[in-house]
């Protein structure tokens, strides 16, 4: 075979929702974000997985999105959708019983007018300036919204991975003046909201890069292992140089190993020289360039020649690539590409 193999621990991410849910009282509904297609990991699989668990309420990006979990979950769950109702949404918000919920003023009315008595829940902006109804905006069209009785009033932490920073507070702050009285279910908190503590949870907690094995959530089950073909193995002299640009020049002589990925895979080219592969417990440096199908590894220092090397294992998690590439576990995981067989395991997807 000459792609990857991203094998995907459904029983770990089923796992991981139970000991978020854990993490807040029993009165606190623990939902499920699966946008951007289960965060490249497969919303079917993954929607199904958690659903087993007893995740009940999930959050999209997109209607599109939407429409997919609809497909693979069928009528039973509760899908909301943070982008709200956008122009040419309404027929798949109608359809399929998705729950937008709405930003701005302009979605309010396209909503109550397209979709009149149809569910929605409303988003609010406590300070991150992303989306959401500022203070003022919301005050204007409180009354109005509430007699129609949104499902959910919820706001987004802007530096919940940092537990001790001052903007969680404020938001917190901003966001219960905000919902004062409102008498409806609330919720602020996706995955570092739910670990900061019971002040955040409120009526929902909404984890998601938790669900697959990322920080904050450090006690979080290793879900993914990503396992690489080599294709071609080749002894270098000390003093040759290895891939485009010779950013790399063998310093010993070195035994190299071409792997079938790159970053058409999603696979950085920033990692280039500054990540590893594994061969079981042993660590064989990439070399050179990451280049669009191809990457060169050292494995001077193992006992054989391996047929694969893993990228992603319970040796190397994901964020540690991403401390690599410098960037997060969720660009990682969101740019994992198509070419990659995907294979689950732990439970039948």
């Amino acid at each position: 075979m000459s792609t990857g193999r991203l094998t995907i621990d459904l029983q770990a991410i089923a796992e991981n929702w139970r000991a978020l849910d854990a993490c807040s009282a029993a009165t606190v509904e623990t939902a499920a974000t699966i946008k951007a297609d289960g965060y490249g990991l497969g919303v079917g699989p993954v929607a199904r997985a958690l659903a087993a668990a007893g995740a009940r309420t999930f959050f999209v990006a997109v209607a599109e999105e939407g429409a997919a979990l609809r497909e693979a979950l069928g009528p039973g769950a509760r899908i909301f959708v943070y982008g709200g109702h956008m122009p040419g949404d309404t027929d798949m918000i109608g359809d399929l019983g998705l729950i937008p919920m709405l930003n701005c003023i302009e979605q309010l009315t396209r909503h109550f007018e397209a979709l009149p008595g149809a569910p929605f829940g409303v988003q609010l902006d406590s300070g991150m300036n992303r989306l959401g109804m500022e203070p003022a905006e919301w005050a204007a069209v409180r009354d109005l919204v509430m007699r129609q009785g949104p499902h959910l009033v919820m706001s987004h932490l802007a530096c919940a991975d940092e537990p001790d920073h001052p903007m969680n507070r404020a938001q917190l702050r901003t966001f219960r003046e905000m919902t004062r009285g409102l008498g409806v279910k609330l919720s602020i908190a996706a995955t570092g909201g739910t670990l900061l503590g019971p002040d955040y949870h409120f009526d929902m907690t909404r984890p998601g890069i938790g669900l697959y094995g990322g920080r904050p959530f450090e006690g979080a089950a290793s879900v993914v292992r990503l396992s690489l073909p080599v294709i071609q193995i080749r002894d270098v002299a000390e003093g040759e140089p290895v891939g485009y640009g010779n950013t790399w020049t063998a310093g010993r002589p070195t035994r190299l190993a071409t792997i079938s990925a790159g970053y058409a895979d999603g696979i950085h080219r920033a990692l280039s020289n500054r990540t590893r592969l594994f061969h079981g417990t042993t660590p064989c440096p990439v070399v050179g360039r990451v280049s669009m199908d191809l990457i060169t590894v050292d494995i001077t220092d193992l006992d054989g020649d391996p047929q694969a090397l893993d990228l992603m294992s319970t040796m190397q998690l994901v964020d540690e690539i991403a401390d690599a590439a410098g960037t997060i576990g969720y660009e990682i995981l969101t740019s994992l590409g198509p070419r990659y067989v995907r294979r689950y395991i732990g439970i039948t997807p």
